[in-house]
């Protein structure tokens, strides 16, 4: 068994260049990630202290209330965002001035100034302008995470900047292990830091599900909780036998959504059909094509609590262990559509994104193969077989989304029968499934394992590192991909909207764990989603990776280091 013995926590400070009130500026003070598509070095500094004001039209209150409480914090001064009168930019010293540009063509591009007597931050949108504030936040010193700094400047610089691409996002599996809200507003924190805009929240698997629907109370009376939980790889050598589990009200995802709001964080809700449905099927077993056969844990690893439900007349639990099981939605039942659509109808009731994620992906079809329903509704629609079916039912799904004024996202394997009219692809059994869709004029968003999984181990010797899942995706590695495949014309780029990381919790039971994996590595996601691809270069990344660096380690944030933690085979 692959046991934890020490986890070593204590962080080591990497020492702070010496910024000078006055003086010529170094080029330590320019660490930014992601690298700006340009910047101009100045000479001198903007000098931060009690007098410093904020001034910007109301529309812009959220970002100058963030940078003003960012300020304060960082100076232990009372710093004021002061609402200027239509674009009227303060015209008295010592005033950072937050605004508007219709000159600025991105929606999420930014100009940021910095002379002694002042700062301005321009943005086509309030999206830019909040970028703007996130590089202005990497000019100061790193101690601005939660120390007082009596002699606070920002170095002189201008800087014209906007993102490569439209979507960047970063993922979260918390239907594996379960993560608290507290927890998810600091995750969004991090994805804001770094200039990433949406956060995919996968919210059901076959282990829990964690999204309160209202119409269905088992869903989270049941599905949201499982007896045990395998122990060490799978199949594992035992099970725990801990209840284990939890879920969101939708008060709480409402309150998740307007926290990722005001870091202009776009929070997409991910529901898992027609596969890794074993939680619903717990909670409602007529939504399986055989609701009276019992759930299987693979290799015999049930919970005792299990075995016990299931000797007593409950067949259908929560899945304990990890993996692809073939109880799966039934695609022969109006009845589980009319489930369907009843649980997305509260899901957009919840969420405003534009995109519902519906999962799609490793939907075996054994079940189907024998459903007498399933079956006849091949026969009835004339499809070619299951992949015919599934195809049916993911465009099914599509249809009542559509009705509701949304689009759905889906895992690549939405393309097998054939894609859904209106779906956008997630490319994640590496870039055909995205290359493929993008032919079909389809948008895409690249995924792919061999780069972007954050749940495969960072480091060549998993001794050295936490518990993964397996497979090996180093920091350089995923700063040397580029999501526009050359198999594409110049035409069919336009349909990659940008690239997403992916982090599963089989093995990630708490946050520390979480953060390890994720981050430094998240930095350089953000440069591959944001920096212009001729501007990247990794030994240059590595030098400015020193500046976050030393903020994780301000911020408490366990970071991912080599040999941090000591694990033995038993």
């Amino acid at each position: 068994m692959k046991k934890l013995i020490t986890f070593l926590t204590a962080l080591t400070f990497f020492s702070c260049a010496t910024r000078e009130k006055s003086g010529p500026n170094m080029k330590e003070d320019y660490q930014i990630i992601p690298k700006p598509a340009n910047m101009t070095f100045e000479d001198g500094r903007f000098q931060i202290n009690d007098e410093t004001k904020i001034s910007g039209i109301k529309t812009l209150q959220t970002e100058g209330g963030y940078l003003a409480e960012m300020l304060s914090m960082a100076t232990g001064n009372s710093i004021n965002f002061i609402t200027a009168t239509g674009q009227t930019e303060a015209k008295t010293g010592n005033t950072i001035n937050l605004s508007i540009s219709d000159t600025i063509s991105n929606t999420e591009g930014y100009v940021l100034s910095v002379t002694p007597e002042a700062v301005t931050i321009a943005g086509k949108s309030s999206k830019g302008v909040f970028y703007g504030i996130q590089t202005l936040r990497q000019l100061l010193p790193a101690e601005v995470e939660n120390k007082k700094i009596s002699d606070l400047s920002i170095p002189a610089v201008t800087i014209v900047d906007q993102p490569r691409y439209a979507y960047r996002g970063m993922h979260l599996d918390v239907c594996r292990h379960f993560f608290p809200v507290s927890f998810i507003k600091k995750y969004i924190d991090l994805l804001a830091m770094h200039k990433l805009n949406t956060f995919h929240w996968h919210l059901t698997d076959d282990q829990g599900w964690r999204m309160e629907i209202k119409q269905y109370p088992e869903l989270t009376k049941v599905g949201a909780y499982r007896n045990g939980t395998i122990v060490g790889h799978y199949p594992g050598t035992q099970n725990d036998n801990e209840r284990y589990g939890g879920f969101y009200t939708q008060e709480e995802a409402k309150e998740v959504i307007a926290y990722a709001k005001a870091k202009h964080i776009t929070v997409i809700p991910e529901i898992e059909l027609p596969g890794h449905a074993s939680a619903a099927i717990a909670a409602y077993p007529y939504l399986s094509c055989f609701p009276n056969e019992p759930t299987v844990i693979p290799e015999g690893m049930i919970s005792e609590k299990g075995k016990e439900l299931q000797e007593h007349g409950t067949p259908k639990i929560v899945q304990e262990s990890w993996g692809v099981f073939p109880d799966v939605f039934c695609a022969g039942k109006d009845s589980t559509f009319v489930f369907l659509d009843n649980v997305i109808d509260e899901v957009i009731d919840v969420f405003p994104s534009e995109y519902i994620h519906i999962g799609g992906d490793e939907c075996p079809k054994d079940n189907w193969k024998r459903c007498p329903a399933c079956q006849a509704r091949i026969k009835k629609l004339n499809l070619k077989d299951e992949h015919g079916l599934q195809s049916y039912f993911v465009q099914r799904i599509e249809k009542h989304v559509n009705k509701k004024g949304r689009k759905i996202i889906g895992w690549d394997e939405i393309l097998e029968g054939g894609l859904a009219p209106n779906a956008t692809v997630m490319s994640w059994r590496g870039e055909e499934g995205g290359i493929e869709a993008a032919k079909q004029d389809h948008d895409v968003i690249m995924t792919p394992t061999t780069y972007l999984y954050f749940d495969y181990y960072q480091f060549k010797d998993p001794l050295t590192q936490p518990l993964g899942i397996g497979g090996y995706v180093s920091l350089e590695k995923v700063y040397g991909y580029n999501p526009d495949p050359k198999e594409l014309t110049k035409a069919q780029h336009k349909y990659i909207l940008g690239a997403q990381a992916n982090i599963w919790t089989e093995y990630i039971a708490t946050p520390e764990h979480l953060e390890f994996m994720v981050l430094p590595r998240l930095a350089a996601l953000s440069e591959v989603d944001w920096t212009p691809q001729a501007d990247r270069d990794f030994a240059d990344f590595k030098k400015r990776l020193g500046n976050l660096e030393e903020r994780y380690q301000i911020m408490g944030i366990n970071y991912g280091r080599e040999n941090t933690i000591q694990r033995e085979e038993e």
